[in-house]
């Protein structure tokens, strides 16, 4: 409950955002038409999501027949958490990751590299599938898409204040230093604020995985596996959609590791697995 009432906040604190920025094109219309427009892009976003995603990763859709032990893998799963059976897809690339997408469970998808599963017993891939099953059942895959969709558009928004300028409440022209501020400050904190809501889900995850496998240690073994191996990796289509780096069990992109806490995506992966350890052992 901690974590998703930290998502609500760092959720209202991108909306404000959202609204400052419009004000300062153009007071209260501007926030309204900043809403209206924000709105928009979301209905988009919530909508084309789950293709758009598994297109950008050249996903491919797989079945019982064509993939008989990753498919009943996740039916087991899926059956376990009471969803419906997500779509399966296998991205050929050779970084060990996973993710889910899709605008509600019934209309969910997932989606595990070649690589995770050449790297991982049946047990730990178990346990990661069991993780994405719990951001669909989270609704996780909505929330994802409305903070990136909406940092998209807060730096649109400030690109478009700073080269077009704005009105004050009063009519007057908004100066060029607060224009400025805007452009630079703005895409940065909407990034800041899109990556604290993104680790806190990733723990929600973690926890409701553990829960959906039964075998939290599972998850944790698959974590260290993943971090040990993934860095050392490159992943060419989500370098070229860094947008996406959220959705994945693990940060996908180089140089993941050498960020700061605030730029992190992730929560720290010794973390993770400290806090499955302790679901083991009923602790928490």
């Amino acid at each position: 409950m901690d974590n998703w009432l930290k998502t609500s906040v760092l959720m209202a604190a991108i909306v404000a955002l959202f609204m400052v920025i419009g004000g300062m094109l153009g007071g209260k219309s501007g926030m309204l038409l900043a809403l209206l427009f924000g709105g928009g892009m979301n209905v988009w976003a919530w909508w084309n999501s789950d293709q758009m995603v598994l297109r950008m990763y050249n996903a491919q859709e797989v079945d019982a027949q064509s993939a008989p032990e990753f498919y009943g893998l996740v039916a087991e799963l899926a059956q376990r958490a009471g969803l419906p059976m997500p779509r399966v897809y296998v991205i050929h690339e050779e970084q060990p990751n996973a993710f889910a997408t899709g605008r509600d469970p019934e209309h969910a998808a997932v989606a595990a590299t070649a690589g995770i599963m050449r790297l991982l017993d049946y047990r730990e891939l178990r346990g990661v599938m069991a993780h994405e099953l719990a951001h669909v059942q989270h609704r996780d895959t909505l929330l994802s898409t409305v903070s990136a969709t909406m940092a998209g558009a807060i730096s649109a928004l400030a690109n478009f204040a700073m080269f077009f300028g704005g009105r004050d409440e009063n009519g007057q022209p908004v100066g060029l230093l607060p224009r400025l501020a805007v452009a630079l400050l703005a895409p940065m904190a909407a990034s800041l604020i899109q990556m604290a809501i993104s680790r806190a889900r990733e723990f929600e995850a973690d926890r409701g995985g553990a829960a959906i496998s039964g075998d939290p240690l599972a998850l944790a073994s698959a974590l260290q596996k993943i971090e040990h191996y993934a860095q050392g990796i490159a992943m060419p289509s989500a370098e070229a959609h860094p947008e996406t780096a959220q959705m994945m069990i693990i940060n996908p992109l180089s140089g993941a590791g050498s960020m700061a806490g605030l730029f992190r995506t992730h929560p720290e992966t010794a973390e993770r697995i400290a806090r499955l350890h302790d679901i083991a052992r009923g602790v928490g």
